[in-house]
């Protein structure tokens, strides 16, 4: 009999925060990734809304719409038996009042199957996040660079670069605990702001280009496996080469068709199919 798979829950973050467990997060968008990344030990799974720019090409987050994000979010549910599922609420979704980011989050939820949704933002999104906290639904938050904001911020640059700027996310990292996130994504910015933050929150930070002092990581799979080669930031380990290894395989199976190696050649006919003739 096999051993019965115990589920990460939002209060077990916490937890691995006080003992000093770093916690582990990677994207996922499709069942097959997700199970994969499941099965390796995972703690969290993002379907992340850089979707929109490793799954459909797009320049940047913005373009994904609530839609693809459920359908997605549908997916990987369908493949993780242990991870916790962290759905992205896209750009737009949670902007134009609180009832409407109740609706959308519902739906992450409901029929895309997430444990938990993620937003950006600081003070302009604590109606929110406190909103659905009181409703049930558990909110990671995400400060830093907030790909979602590009158009104002001018581009994927890193944030909190000066002292005004660094007290200044530090002070919206505490509104956001008070407004009761579970988490906090700490996107590219210095390792000193962020240790700042961890430290004073007792909620998890989880890291992306902001150094290794965050009480967890998080990096997007088709980067940390190199399988997205538009660019890579300069944040991220490689720990495998997949991209080329899929062409070169690719590659291998063209030749193959093409020289007549596969199929294989059968030197003999199988009885059913001399049978098959016969009639």
């Amino acid at each position: 009999m096999s051993e019965r798979v115990k589920p990460v829950r939002v209060t077990d973050l916490k937890k691995k925060k006080r003992r000093g467990e770093r916690i582990t997060m990677l994207t996922a968008y499709d069942a097959t990734m997700a199970g994969l990344l499941d099965r390796a030990g995972i703690d969290l799974l993002l379907v992340g809304d850089s979707l929109g720019m490793v799954v459909e090409g797009h320049d940047s987050t913005i373009p994904v719409t609530l839609e693809a994000m459920i359908h997605h979010t549908q997916a990987v549910s369908r493949g993780t038996k242990r991870a916790l599922v962290v759905g992205d609420m896209p750009f737009m979704t949670y902007h134009t009042g609180v009832e409407d980011a109740v609706r959308n989050a519902g739906r992450l939820i409901q029929e895309g199957g997430a444990g938990a949704v993620k937003i950006e933002g600081g003070r302009a999104v604590l109606d929110v996040a406190a909103r659905l906290t009181d409703v049930g639904i558990p909110v990671m938050g995400h400060l830093g660079l907030t790909p979602q904001s590009i158009l104002r911020l001018g581009g994927f640059r890193p944030q909190a670069r000066t002292p005004e700027d660094a007290d200044h996310l530090i002070a919206e990292a505490q509104t956001l605990e008070a407004a009761g996130v579970f988490a906090l994504v700490l996107e590219s910015i210095p390792a000193e702001v962020a240790a700042t933050v961890s430290r004073e929150l007792t909620i998890p930070t989880i890291g992306i280009g902001a150094g290794p002092y965050c009480d967890g990581q998080v990096l997007v799979s088709y980067d940390a496996f190199g399988m997205f080669d538009k660019f890579v930031p300069s944040f991220v380990k490689q720990y495998a080469q997949l991209g080329e290894q899929i062409v070169s395989a690719t590659r291998e199976y063209i030749n193959d068709v093409r020289e007549g190696r596969f199929p294989a050649h059968e030197h003999t006919v199988s009885a059913s199919v001399r049978r098959s003739r016969r009639d």
